[in-house]
């Protein structure tokens, strides 16, 4: 007689293992919903992130709305304040300053955007690499950092633009994330020394995984909120170095416009037509302010210990500054 067939035998015994991958997805998920609550309570830094995007929907999209292409001219109407028919006023030659600072705020958006990116890339790259090996790759790596420290980038960046003069602006890009890697690379160094020195590292290359492979998939992933909140603070940095750039005749040239040569031109006449300089000039910074404030919400939600140690910091600089106070209170009381 056959033995009797119990329920329990019925189910698929895969439903009763648990897969390793759903549980880091789950565990991901969790994290990131915790992440994401930890950074709305945090209203400065969600005022912030609206205003990045909104900058970003005005600067990409200006054209669909804006009656004014930012370079075409009206020379019947030349440094005419803002009006119906220019909304932010024109400037010397006739053109739209609405659209000229829009198209400007796009063109600095995307320099940072992209120079923080590159440079972020780097860091980690480089990083991870000379810790990860030691050696004379470590040696080559940290050399070439130290190198590019002591070198002034804004001198050097000024020497070699009138060689990319009328060549794209992504060279630009490129000469202002060379500068900007170098500080975070010797802190993802740092962590890779730590975490090369980890089981499940260690475990990686006993299974035979390679180098790469292992920094790629173990090593970086576990700096992610580091990199994110770097990447996010090298915007704001690479706007104003892009600015200041560009300012001084640098950085992005005519007949394209970036904030810092629309600053540039109405500098001169800020006193008696201010619309030139100071529509702008506020574009950029509510733009480095919104992306800084971002940046801190940011780090505060995915490492909330550093906040509460930056808070204890301010407490303990507070109450050194009122202690001396106290000593001439109790003499007057006296």
């Amino acid at each position: 007689m056959a033995a009797p067939v119990n329920e329990a035998d019925l189910v698929d015994s895969s439903v009763l293992q648990t897969d390793p991958n759903n549980e880091a997805d789950s565990k991901s998920s969790s994290r990131g919903k915790l992440v994401l609550r930890r950074f709305l309570r945090n209203r400065l830094a969600v005022v912030a992130l609206a205003v990045i995007v909104l900058f970003y929907i005005l600067a990409f999209t200006y054209t669909w709305y804006s009656p004014w292409a930012y370079d075409q001219l009206d020379p019947a109407s030349t440094l005419l304040p803002p009006d119906g028919n220019h909304w932010f006023g024109t400037n010397q030659i006739g053109g739209d300053m609405f659209a000229q600072t829009l198209r400007g705020l796009q063109k600095s958006l995307t320099i940072g955007l992209l120079a923080a990116l590159f440079s972020t890339g780097v860091a980690s790259i480089v990083g991870a690499a000379a810790g990860y090996f030691g050696g004379w790759t470590d040696r080559i790596a940290m050399w070439i950092v130290d190198l590019l420290l002591i070198l002034p980038p804004f001198l050097i960046i000024s020497i070699l633009s009138p060689a990319f003069r009328g060549k794209t602006w992504l060279i630009l890009v490129g000469l202002i994330a060379l500068f900007q890697w170098m500080i975070t690379a010797r802190i993802v160094r740092g962590m890779t020394l730590t975490l090369r020195e980890r089981e499940f590292v260690k475990a990686a290359k006993f299974m035979g995984q390679p180098a790469w492979r292992i920094i790629a998939k173990h090593i970086v992933p576990n700096m992610a909120s580091l990199l994110i909140i770097d990447a996010t603070i090298n915007v704001g940095v690479a706007i104003i170095t892009e600015t200041s750039l560009s300012f001084f005749g640098f950085g992005v040239q005519s007949p394209d416009v970036s904030l810092g040569t629309l600053i540039a031109a109405g500098a001169d006449a800020v006193r008696t037509f201010p619309w030139l300089f100071y529509i702008p000039a506020g574009f950029l910074v509510a733009t480095v302010l919104a992306v800084n404030f971002a940046g801190d919400g940011l780090r505060d939600a995915l490492d909330p210990s550093a906040s509460r140690s930056r808070r204890k910091e301010r407490k303990r600089i507070a109450e050194k500054t009122k202690s001396p106070s106290s000593p001439n209170t109790a003499g007057a009381e006296a």
